[in-house]
């Protein structure tokens, strides 16, 4: 069974994120997805090998909820809100990404050559993947937080440092984009 569905139009996702912050600042609240991961870690005795994870995880614990959702969202979007069309792409991007040796641009919604079992078989992509993960865990550390969290509720209750990430973030997705993909691929 699977409905299809338009996404919901920023006039109406907007103001319910917009909402959501309203009552998150109202009570007191802080949102992002990282620091879910140091209260897993806590949860699971990471304090007695570290002082950064000693902390009562359980003011926390509200905020698990988030992980719980982003997890049955994703279920019930592939499952029942997906399609499988793939993406309308510019075709100036289209030949780009041709020109970088993907070979069907747009047909899905992820790429093949990145996002399949087939490409985790190669060492290319497991290397890609490991340095990738160490870097998005250190610079969300030395940040101070991930992208969700400074864009979202950083911005929102008009912290500086949280511009300057999220300035820090467009460049080096712009860098990553423009120069470092097309030298992988």
């Amino acid at each position: 069974m699977q409905f299809i569905l338009n996404p919901w139009p920023w006039y109406v996702s907007g103001p319910l994120i917009a909402l959501v912050m309203a009552l998150l600042l109202y009570f007191g609240k802080t949102f992002g997805m990282s620091s879910n991961l140091r209260t897993m870690c806590t949860i699971a005795g990471a304090g007695k090998f570290s002082n950064f994870f000693k902390f009562n995880w359980k003011d926390q614990l509200w905020n698990l909820t988030v992980v719980l959702g982003a997890i049955i969202g994703g279920f019930i979007a592939v499952k029942f809100l997906s399609t499988t069309s793939g993406a309308n792409l510019n075709p100036n991007t289209v030949a780009e990404l041709k020109n970088m040796g993907f070979k069907n641009p747009g047909a899905t919604l992820l790429p093949n050559e990145m996002f399949s079992l087939e490409a985790l078989s190669s060492p290319k992509t497991l290397i890609l993947l490991i340095v990738g993960g160490i870097l998005v865990g250190f610079g969300t550390r030395y940040a101070g937080g991930c992208t969700s969290g400074h864009a979202i509720t950083g911005l929102s209750s008009l912290q500086k440092p949280s511009l300057i990430a999220v300035i820090g973030f467009f460049i080096g997705g712009l860098i990553m984009t423009n120069f470092i993909l097309p030298l992988i691929f």
